[in-house]
């Protein structure tokens, strides 16, 4: 990046290639120089003092994953929260949801540097504000800022010549582990045998602590010393095929992960079979008596089906959304209000009481809450956790991508097929999808493309907000033909790149 004075945040999205997605900025490692994280996180912070939630003298909470680039993108943001006239007040390497919590009861901003799920060549930062994440109104004030890039501060490649070291951390774990031992009780998993396979996950050993501090007997699994992208709506195969093995090898009821940033949940039943985090979330909000529910148009529609919830709103994908749709639910004075996505990440928007005890709002993605509630149900119902899923109607769902499939290519792809009018949308779905699944009766854009057939099965294609993927999201009547059809699916989308 050509160092100027001043620096506007828009054509540096243009010139750098980290563009914001989910609740923040992502992209290539090599393109994430300090000169670019430095002024991300000035535009978050200018932003945030237009809004009134942030001064100079004010803390800033900042914690990162375990990729290898997050210290030095850690140490570019402490340096642009300095500038800004701000405290920076580093957490560590904690899980998203933990850092959030703490920011939260202390009203001040925060940072997580984070890639999520993707590869560890890429990585990205998570900005919240004083009491929930950046929506998408928020996203535009940053991209407006003008930022300030003092003289001397990098060099010709955008590095830092003089990267601080960062403040000691101070402990956000201990309250967000007895967040959880308070509501659903120390002793309450006593009985239970549960696998953390850990791999790269930020919070591997804070679920170890947690699982423990409730009873659980814990069995560390699959420890990695280099970052493994876990992806929860695309479980790799051959963390399909360990699950089975550890479930089998280790009498296990049941085996907890994360993402990388430890906000999305994963979690497989006792014979290792990986529960879709969109029925995780179905399953978490009716244990706590949810009475209105937000999810994106990609969850599994047996949240409707089911007929456990007074109200459900469907929103576009992405947390902001959800948040959104949880805000407006609440204005409206609706009670008992959640929100969940695919992935499996909940969102608490009101408090929740189970058994006399209550569990305050967290309006952020978490992965703890969804799998401990699934293993507290499981244990009050004395069932395996297989059995929970039999409450539920028949609607399964699969999900998977075609990587390094440029952005651009996608929309112009699913654009093809949203010319005209609605009855030749579905001509043209038909035509190339519908050997994999018939006839359509009914095309949803609210986010990507999603196409209802007449024998209920859907095929939905979206671009990836934070990365160059083309999305495949399919459901059917058991979980064979969902990932049959999704199989066929991509297949065809396959054929969509240029020769």
């Amino acid at each position: 990046m050509t160092q100027l004075p001043l620096v506007n945040i828009s054509d540096l999205m243009a010139q750098s290639g980290v563009a914001f997605g989910t609740s923040g900025a992502r992209g290539p490692v090599v393109a994430m120089t300090d000169a670019v994280c430095f002024a991300y996180a000035a535009g978050f912070l200018q932003h945030m003092a237009n809004l009134g939630e942030f001064s100079p003298g004010t803390q800033v909470a900042l914690a990162g994953d375990l990729r290898p680039s997050t210290p030095r993108i850690l140490a570019a943001c402490a340096a642009a929260i300095e500038a800004q006239g701000g405290v920076p007040l580093f957490c560590g390497y904690v899980p998203s949801p933990a850092l959030a919590l703490h920011a939260f009861s202390l009203k001040i901003p925060s940072l997580m540097v984070t890639g999520s799920h993707i590869p560890d060549d890429r990585n990205g930062i998570k900005f919240n504000r004083v009491a929930g994440e950046v929506l998408k109104a928020d996203e535009a004030g940053m991209k407006a800022q003008q930022v300030d890039m003092p003289a001397g501060l990098f060099d010709a490649a955008g590095a830092l010549r003089q990267p601080k070291a960062l403040p000691e951390a101070v402990d956000v774990t201990g309250a967000y582990i007895q967040r959880y031992v308070s509501f659903f009780g120390a002793g309450s998993l006593s009985g239970v045998r549960v696998g953390v396979y850990q791999h790269s996950a930020v919070g591997r050993d804070l679920l170890v602590t947690l699982c423990e501090a409730l009873g659980a007997e814990v069995e560390v699994l699959g420890r990695s010393a280099s970052f493994i992208p876990v992806d929860t709506e695309a479980v790799r195969p051959e963390d399909v095929a360990l699950a089975r093995q550890w479930a089998a090898e280790h009498k296990l009821d049941a085996i907890l992960s994360t993402d990388g940033d430890s906000d999305r949940p994963l979690i497989a039943d006792e014979h290792g079979e990986w529960l879709r985090g969109d029925v995780l979330g179905i399953l978490c909000a009716h244990y706590l008596n949810a009475q209105c529910v937000a999810t994106p148009v990609s969850s599994n529609t047996a949240l409707e089906k089911s007929g456990w919830f007074a109200h459900t709103a469907r929103t576009r994908i992405g947390s902001p959304y959800v948040i959104e749709a949880m805000e407006s639910a609440l204005e409206q004075g609706r009670q008992g209000v959640c929100g969940y996505e695919a992935n499996g990440g909940f969102l608490l928007m009101s408090p929740m009481q189970v058994a006399g005890r209550e569990l305050a709002p967290l309006p952020t993605r978490d992965a703890v809450l969804p799998m401990l509630a699934v293993l507290a149900s499981a244990r009050a119902k004395a069932c395996p956790v297989s059995a929970l899923l039999s409450a539920l109607p028949a609607r399964f769902t699969c999900s998977d991508r075609i990587q390094n499939f440029p952005t651009a290519l996608s929309q112009e792809r699913l654009a093809s097929l949203q010319s005209g009018n609605e009855a030749g949308q579905r001509q043209a779905f038909e035509q190339a999808f519908g050997e994999v699944s018939g006839t359509v009766i009914g095309l949803d854009a609210t986010d990507g493309l999603r196409a209802t057939f007449a024998n209920e099965e859907v095929i939905h294609l979206r671009p990836s907000g934070n990365a160059p993927e083309l999305r495949c999201y399919t459901e059917a009547s058991t979980a064979a033909r969902a990932a049959q059809i999704n199989a066929a699916a991509l297949g065809v989308l396959a054929g969509w790149r240029p020769a």
